[in-house]
């Protein structure tokens, strides 16, 4: 039975956060492809290249974490204040329009005051357009793990294989990952497949040329 709970509690989480996770991966593998090919381009030093890679890797999802975990904390901050009365309209007004007497809205605005949780609750049943409340821990854990994930892919290769080869399995590899985070992208917003996948691979092969180029040039400028 535990077993079986922790599982629904994970699937449940990554139903609810699967835009975060979708967007930590795309987030990881640009910035992390355009880094790895930069240096790539120009040296044969595999031990270059990843500590390229993990130290930007590592950095980059620390701070994509941080980013998700204030972005929730202030989207219900907002949604707290709003509800308490910072949008100019008093909560036990807005309970009484929903339909409640004046004792009742008095009690429950009373009651929900100093309870985030169950202020979020009473915002998503007064606004049927609300999304439900998500946990910032939670999502933050997510952007960690789908961005370091992500970031991982482009970088493995130059482990296992030598530099030459790894930079043509790595540019496969993560070609492949970009083709799979379109189309899951295109299910969550609802859009065209083929449209949505040629802009995420765009956007990861347009980091690479960058990369690229400017690990070429400042090579240059400085021998």
């Amino acid at each position: 039975m535990t077993n079986g709970w922790t599982l629904q509690r994970l699937r449940s989480s990554v139903v609810k956060s699967a835009g975060t996770i979708v967007f930590g991966m795309e987030d990881g593998t640009v910035s992390i492809f355009g880094l790895i090919f930069g240096v790539a381009a120009t040296t044969s030093d595999t031990k270059t290249v990843l500590i390229a890679g993990a130290s930007g890797a590592a950095a980059a999802a620390v701070s994509m974490m941080a980013g998700a975990y204030l972005d929730v904390e202030t989207r219900r901050d907002q949604s707290k204040a709003t509800l308490a009365g910072g949008s100019g309209v008093p909560l036990s007004k807005r309970l009484i329009d929903a339909g409640l007497t004046p004792e009742q809205s008095s009690a429950l605005a009373g009651a929900v005051q100093d309870n985030r949780n169950a202020v979020d609750g009473l915002l998503l049943a007064l606004d049927g357009t609300a999304q439900p409340p998500l946990d910032p821990a939670e999502q933050a854990l997510w952007m960690l793990v789908a961005d370091f994930f992500a970031a991982a892919v482009p970088i493995l290769p130059f482990v296992f294989l030598p530099i030459g080869q790894a930079r043509v399995v790595s540019g496969i590899v993560t070609v492949t990952l970009l083709v799979v985070l379109g189309i899951g992208r295109a299910k969550l917003g609802k859009h065209g497949i083929v449209r949505t996948v040629a802009e995420t691979v765009s956007m990861g092969v347009g980091a690479a040329i960058a990369g690229v180029a400017i690990g070429t040039l400042i090579d240059r400028w400085f021998s």
